[in-house]
């Protein structure tokens, strides 16, 4: 039955969250009434200010605590963003990353499953810890280090919440798809918890010096979120979709020296670029991957996704949403 008429109710955990808030704002232009559960342990209110408040209500809460309140026949959709996220907040609060991510991911889906409502689930290219096969093909075996690094804590959590949720669609037939993000980027993000580019961004708009951990080869693919966000509505319920993964982002290399280079040339910035070894920044025993690269095939074949906006751009457009909410504007007379 079309929906072209029909006004959805959506679901979105994580909501005020970096890729969440954008997800809201483009489920809203789309016409949906949107409801939001964020704790705000790592997402922001204001990342949601402006938008109609009478199509969206927020809940400060967990998604465990939020859920038992809410009526599992009021939604049409469900996105599931909420998670622990950033590699420092997974090594400094292990704990947190692994409940959150797993408590939470089961709660959503029980909620899901009790009126087999369409969901996606958000997971991570670090799923595929560090495999040395490149790219990364969904059906790909995974490759993680010992459990007595905490750094691989969050992949195996999230590994964990994709079986979960292919059991469920298994097992009960719940329409699930979970999509593998690659190094989203752009505006709204914050480099407190480790996000390479906008803690590289916020130190050349300082002419601070740029922090490169590692030797800097090791390479990644930067997606803008807008590309991102335009593309996630498109596959809850979509039964080219259903019962699969899929890998989002960009194909397009650049190593982490080069960003650093793209950053400081793209803001005109004085910034010194330096190297820190990832003991030094994480401490012993880090263990990371030289290159993660998707393929891309099954998106483009299931959505025809294709990213738009170019790495330069969500540079500017970073660094001025940095500058709007770090530097007061001066007004004048």
């Amino acid at each position: 039955m079309s929906t072209q008429h029909t006004q959805r109710t959506t679901l979105v955990t994580g909501g005020a969250g970096f890729i969440g808030s954008h997800l809201v704002r483009r489920l809203l232009e789309r016409g949906d009434r949107v409801t939001v559960i964020d704790d705000l342990s790592t997402g922001l209110r204001e990342n949601l200010a402006g938008l109609d408040e009478a199509r969206l209500v927020v809940h400060e809460a967990t998604v465990s605590r939020a859920l038992p309140g809410l009526d599992p026949d009021a939604f049409d959709e469900i996105y599931h963003l909420a998670a622990a996220v950033g590699v420092r907040l997974v090594i400094e609060r292990p704990i947190h990353t692994i409940e959150t991510n797993v408590h939470e991911t089961s709660a959503v889906l029980e909620f899901a499953a009790a009126r087999g409502t369409p969901l996606l689930i958000a997971s991570t290219s670090e799923v595929y810890g560090k495999s040395a096969k490149t790219p990364f093909c969904e059906d790909d075996d995974v490759v993680y280090g010992p459990t007595i690094y905490s750094r691989w804590s969050y992949a195996c959590s999230k590994a964990i919440d994709e079986y979960l949720a292919l059991a469920y669609h298994a097992q009960r037939g719940l329409p699930v798809v979970i999509v593998r993000f690659f190094n989203t980027v752009g505006p709204r993000q914050v480099g407190e918890y480790g996000m390479v580019l906008p803690r590289f961004v916020s130190a050349a708009l300082r002419n601070e010096t740029i922090e490169v951990y590692g030797d800097g080869r090791q390479s990644r693919c930067f997606c803008d979120v807008r590309d991102v966000v335009r593309v996630l509505p498109a596959m809850p319920g979509n039964p080219r979709c259903v019962g699969r993964v899929f890998n989002l982002g960009s194909d397009r290399p650049i190593t982490i020296r080069e960003l650093a280079e793209l950053v400081k040339g793209t803001l005109e910035s004085a910034s010194e670029i330096v190297t820190v070894p990832y003991d030094q920044a994480f401490g012993a025993g880090f263990d990371d991957l030289r290159e993660r690269r998707p393929d891309l095939s099954r998106i483009r074949e299931a959505t025809g996704f294709q990213p738009q906006i170019g790495l330069v751009q969500t540079i500017r457009d970073l660094a001025e949403d940095i500058r709007q909410r770090e530097v007061p504007l001066e007004t004048g007379g």
